[in-house]
């Protein structure tokens, strides 16, 4: 996982940030240990340069899926892809994640999805609350999701599964060691107070 490139030319509008390696591994670990990940059709939404995605097709997942918006991004994961030499294939599809043309049934056809992301904490001006849409997008596609949030958004994760018939069944801590990505940083890394939710969402969903 640590071989695998960030970003080439990140949007700050787009809080696009390299999923640590260490934290990638270790969600997938933990979604594999739950059955979620080897045999399973894997989704990384707002896949990035494909830390999640690849994460997952080392596993041993079935099928994965990564969706990302920025065509530069999905360039860097395709040579992310070929560096890691997983066996399984990712399906990379540059769409917007909260609006991705993907169909439950059709995922699900080989059995239940797992979601694996890193969502927009939403920091940024005009942003505001966008994991929220991610959150709304995946309790469409996925049996359960494991999705990395900003420090402190328990309650709105879990308020937000109740409504859509889901349940936050696991939460963690965790932190992202950053390194400087934007000209208005002043350090040249930080860690970024973080939580990880696994949340199980109803198969009519």
């Amino acid at each position: 996982m640590a071989v695998v490139a960030g970003f080439d030319d990140p949007t700050a509008s787009l809080e696009q940030y390299p999923t640590p390696a260490g934290v990638a591994a270790h969600v997938v670990h933990l979604a594999d240990l739950r059955g979620g990940v080897a045999g399973r059709t894997v989704v990384d939404l707002g896949a990035g340069t494909g830390m999640f995605a690849l994460g997952a097709a080392l596993r041993g997942a079935a099928r994965v899926v990564g969706v990302e918006l920025d065509g530069g991004a999905l360039g860097v994961a395709r040579a992310n892809e070929r560096r890691v030499g997983a066996r399984t294939e990712v399906h990379w599809v540059r769409a917007d994640a909260t609006r991705p043309p993907l169909a439950r049934d059709r995922l699900a056809a080989a059995g239940p999805v797992t979601a694996i992301m890193n969502p927009p904490f939403g920091a940024q001006t005009g942003n505001e609350h966008a994991d929220r849409a991610f959150l709304k997008t995946v309790a469409g596609l996925a049996d359960v999701s494991y999705s990395v949030h900003n420090a402190g958004s328990r309650e709105f994760v879990e308020a937000f599964a109740a409504d859509e018939g889901g349940t936050v069944t696991d939460a963690f801590a965790a932190t992202l060691t950053l390194d400087r990505t934007y000209d208005h940083q002043t350090s040249e890394s930080a860690g970024v107070d973080a939580e990880v939710f696994r949340i199980e969402w109803p198969r009519d969903g």
